[in-house]
């Protein structure tokens, strides 16, 4: 357990890790070029202090946090301690919070929704469900989102979104926080209000913040009690910010009156790339920036200066911080003050990770809470979940209905069976690439933290999806079984059964290739293609089985149309079901389209002016199934319960592939386009 202080540093870390962007060929094969992005990095932080880490872009801020959190791809030398102890991926996921630069949340649910399930995804069982709340509403109240806790996330402004994402880390308590621009593109106003909320954060509960910025304000320079300028990952000054005027001052460069010392120290150390003679002379200054820090900025590392109220400076030279006295600083939304490190703790997550029972069970919650909602984002989801197939099949039944003579041909039946498939697969296709790319996201950004695992997710993702699934299906095919002639219960629950095994193997289908695929857009496109290729290949409607050949015959067996169909067609045509279809004259050349009498005089008397090229249906069967026309063998087929139990193995089969598709370790640029 971390004890009550807390204290991070590194000391003489480098990182080598990729600088070029590369071809995702090259990124597979692991041949992009890399090189060192950190050169001896040497800094320290410790509870009740702010830690700024400036620099240009490209200057390493960003990779400094990654090395930190142990997320960093390639190798890493040097150490990393938190309170004397080697910082592990455990150790940081256990004690520590990283708000990442690009955060999805989930849109359907609100504000305190969010930090609820935030709050119990995160801190153990240990801790009772009054202190997670009480948690929670503190948390709120710090960030000044009390008057939007019932706001939907979606619904937020760009700042009360991002004091969110921080909000989302805070409920647990790390004792360390590790933000990247938790400023970007936010308003003076705002900016101050993040940095100011951040620094009394660190103060009123004794943790420690580390964040980076490319453009401070002068007006954030009293809640920063340290600062490191990074420039192409070298350490060109860390320390005290107030010790920093004074560092730069005995060097020979004093900040102008009237200058905003944090932006003029970073132009100090930036790279001037404006022409060539700017650049060399430049890199030649920070160069000796560098050197001159490592000979003589071993004490202002570890020294910072705070301001007591009355402008008293108070040095802090690295004894234990809480012998140190009380400091007013200013507090988010107020001028009142707030004693320093007067409510240190042991914090939340010193109490540990709930179990993997609690966690799925609040996932599922939070998936249900997400889709159940009045917002835009919910009602969405609820009718594309529940009315998107029944919709379908009412245009098929509003279609075949209209036509007159439907009843009395096998072909058009047929049809009715191939839309009906076809209408499973493209429909949950499009209703899962249009839900499930939110929990996707999701779901990597909070597997980095190390909350869950992928099968877990899955499992209450399918708790959610699955019984909408059956009652979407079991609507839609009760539309269109009045069209097929059927009667009985029974009837009907095969008839739905078979559809719902393939609107579940789209499903899962389209989940692997969300898997490896950010746009929700293309993954829909890939997989209706693949479905395409199915239902040409095994449904027997667009191509007769004994018109394929034969590796395209074998190739029919590992797809589950074939089984399907052929489950569909033998429950309609099967065993002369259809015996109002049965008796009437052959003609090859002629197909039933005309409607047949209905009595069997008025039968015989229509029979030499109709004609029929299928004798009944067990002939029609064996023009699409069979593979030998001499023969009346259609054991290919398999039997009906067969069929049935093979078209519900492929999406069982897909959904324990997908359970261990989410285990793998993915490439890490994968991997990275569902966080930035």
């Amino acid at each position: 357990m971390i004890g009550s202080e807390y204290s991070l540093e590194l000391c003489n870390v480098f990182h080598t890790g990729q600088v070029e962007p590369g071809t995702c060929f090259q990124r597979l094969m692991g041949t992009v070029k890399t090189g060192v992005i950190l050169k001896d990095v040497s800094l320290e932080v410790h509870g009740g202090e702010v830690l700024a880490i400036l620099g240009s872009k490209g200057s390493g801020k960003r990779a400094l946090l990654e090395v930190i959190s142990r997320r960093a791809q390639g190798p890493t030398r040097g150490q990393i301690l938190l309170n004397g102890a080697p910082m592990s991926l455990r150790l940081f996921q256990q004690n520590c919070g990283y708000v990442t630069h690009k955060c999805d949340l989930l849109p359907g649910l609100t504000v305190e929704q969010t930090l609820h399930y935030a709050a119990h995804l995160t801190i153990g069982s240990k801790v009772s469900r009054y202190v997670k709340r009480s948690r929670m509403k503190q948390v709120m109240a710090d960030l000044a989102l009390t008057q939007v806790a019932n706001r939907a996330v979606s619904d937020l402004t760009q700042s009360e979104y991002r004091r969110l994402m921080i909000g989302v880390q805070l409920v647990r308590d790390p004792v360390v926080l590790l933000l990247d621009e938790p400023t970007w593109d936010l308003d003076p106003l705002n900016t101050y209000l993040v940095i100011s909320i951040l620094s009394n954060h660190a103060r009123k509960y004794g943790r420690a913040v580390i964040l980076t910025m490319e453009k401070p304000r002068s007006d954030v320079f009293p809640f920063l009690d340290r600062v490191a300028y990074l420039c192409l990952g070298d350490v060109v000054y860390t320390g005290g910010t107030r010790l920093m005027l004074d560092y730069f001052r005995s060097i020979g460069f004093p900040c102008p009156e009237l200058e905003n010392p944090l932006m003029y120290y970073l132009c100090l150390s930036t790279v001037d790339r404006r022409s060539r003679e700017r650049f060399i002379e430049s890199n030649h200054q920070i160069a000796a920036l560098v050197e001159k820090f490592k000979l003589e900025g071993g004490p202002f590392r570890h020294k910072t200066s705070t301001m007591a109220p009355g402008g008293v400076q108070i040095i802090d030279t690295g004894a234990d911080p809480m012998q140190m006295p009380s400091m007013g600083v200013p507090t988010a939304v107020g001028g009142s003050t707030t004693p320093s490190l007067a409510n240190n703790k042991v914090p939340l997550s010193a109490f540990g990770r709930p179990n993997a029972f609690t966690v799925a069970f609040t996932l599922y919650m939070r998936n249900l809470a997400a889709t159940f909602n009045l917002h835009v984002t919910g009602l969405t989801h609820i009718f594309l979940r529940l009315l998107g197939l029944p919709v379908f099949h009412l245009l098929l039944w509003i279609f075949y209905s209209g036509m007159e003579d439907y009843q009395r041909t096998f072909v058009t039946r047929n049809g009715l069976i191939f839309n009906c498939l076809a209408g499973a697969y493209f429909v949950a296709i499009i209703v899962t690439a249009s839900t499930f790319p939110a929990f996707r996201t999701r779901y990597y950004q909070e597997a980095q933290e190390g909350l869950y695992s992928g099968p877990l997710f899955l499992l209450s993702y399918w708790l959610l999806a699955v019984p909408f699934a059956v009652v979407s299906v079991g609507a839609a095919t009760r539309i269109t079984f009045l069209l097929t002639g059927f009667h009985t219960a029974t009837d009907w629950l095969l008839f739905g059964a078979v559809q719902l095994a393939c609107y579940l193997l789209a499903q899962q289908q389209t989940i692997a290739l969300l898997l490896v695929v950010r746009s929700s857009f293309t993954a829909a496109i890939i997989s209706i293609y693949m479905t395409i290729i199915y239902l040409m290949l095994g449904s027997g409607t667009v191509r007769a089985f004994h018109s394929l050949s034969d590796w395209l015959l074998y190739l029919t067996y590992a797809t589950q149309c074939r089984y399907a169909g052929a489950f569909l067609n033998l429950q309609m045509f099967g065993n002369n079901n259809w015996v109002n279809l049965n008796g009437l004259p052959r003609d090859l050349r002629t197909n039933c389209t005309a409607r047949i009498p209905q009595t069997q005089d008025s039968l015989a008397a229509a029979s030499t002016s109709f004609g029929c090229r299928y004798a009944d249906g067990t002939a029609y069967l064996k023009e699409r199934y069979g593979r030998d026309d001499d023969s009346d063998d259609l054991s290919d087929m398999l039997e009906l319960d067969v069929n049935l139990a093979v078209a519900f193995a492929f999406p069982v089969g897909l959904a324990i592939f997908n359970s261990l598709l989410y285990l793998l370790p993915l490439p890490a640029f994968i991997k990275a386009k569902f966080r930035e």
